[in-house]
């Protein structure tokens, strides 16, 4: 940041802090009859020591997720719930069509007992399962991560290989493509099948097509949503059977059809009726 930019961006704080200051000499002068609204100061996205996050204009970062300093997320991932990336004494890098569930966390190391200066890289159709805390390693295309579980610094998930939920993975840890590790400390466990193999990549991409649905609803004005809101009530309490009875054909909205990529068995069940 040049000094015409440190220079702007100090005025822009000090407009919006006397703006909070008029806030509360108003509370102040209503004495008992204010009503106080506390406002949140988080920043979804964040830059700290004259580093900025990357996030692809494709990529999905729910508004309560925290994306902080040298952080790239690519094309098509999704930074979901609560999710914290941190990347303020190193950098973070998430490939593309990569998924980091709910109240995830992802943080670097400057140092550490081996002197390593390690940042962390998740590669493309990652999934990163809900409350995983990755600290330092790397986790390389079409790898997964279970929830809850832990990978330390140095370690290196490969390619098609999998962590299991809940496990602890030590520090410099190498989990070699197509195994599956769980535990604390994390051990082989067995080898990953053809079907799981898929399923992760089928993971991925139910978590893109998942991502563009929520990124849609948090754009969505307050009138869109009431508009909505009327519509499912409309059509929340309807007798089918009835209706029959009547000769009426009852259309359900558009706006309240989930798209076939989200539910992708719909069509197979539809078919066996």
């Amino acid at each position: 940041m040049g000094t015409l930019g440190k220079a702007i961006y100090t005025v822009g704080y000090w407009i919006r802090e006397s703006g909070q200051a008029l806030d509360r000499l108003g509370l102040r002068l209503q004495g008992n009859y204010y009503c106080r609204e506390e406002l949140s100061r988080h920043r979804t996205i964040m830059n700290i020591f004259n580093k900025a996050p990357v996030v692809d204009k494709d990529a999905f970062v729910a508004p309560c997720a925290s994306v902080i300093g040298d952080v790239q997320v690519g094309r098509g991932s999704s930074i979901w719930y609560g999710c914290v990336l941190r990347g303020d004494v190193n950098s973070i890098s998430v490939g593309s069509g990569t998924n980091i569930q709910d109240n995830s966390l992802v943080h670097v190391a400057k140092s550490n007992v081996s002197g390593k200066v390690l940042p962390t890289i998740i590669g493309d159709n990652v999934t990163v399962g809900h409350s995983a805390v990755l600290h330092g390693c790397t986790v390389e295309d079409e790898a997964f991560v279970g929830m809850g579980a832990t990978l330390l610094d140095g370690v290196v998930v490969e390619k098609h290989a999998m962590v299991a939920a809940g496990a602890l993975v030590r520090q410099d840890t190498r989990i070699p493509t197509g195994e599956v590790w769980g535990g604390n400390p994390a051990k082989f466990l067995r080898k990953l099948t053809d079907e799981e193999i898929k399923f992760i990549s089928k993971s991925a991409t139910n978590y893109v097509n998942l991502a563009q649905i929520h990124a849609a609803e948090n754009a969505k004005s307050f009138e869109e949503i009431e508009f909505e809101k009327s519509l499912r009530k409309k059509f929340a309490h309807r007798d089918e059977e009835y209706d029959s009875m009547l000769g009426v054909v009852r259309e359900t909205p558009p706006e309240l059809i989930l798209p076939d990529n989200i539910l992708p068995d719909k069509e197979a069940k539809a078919s066996q009726k």
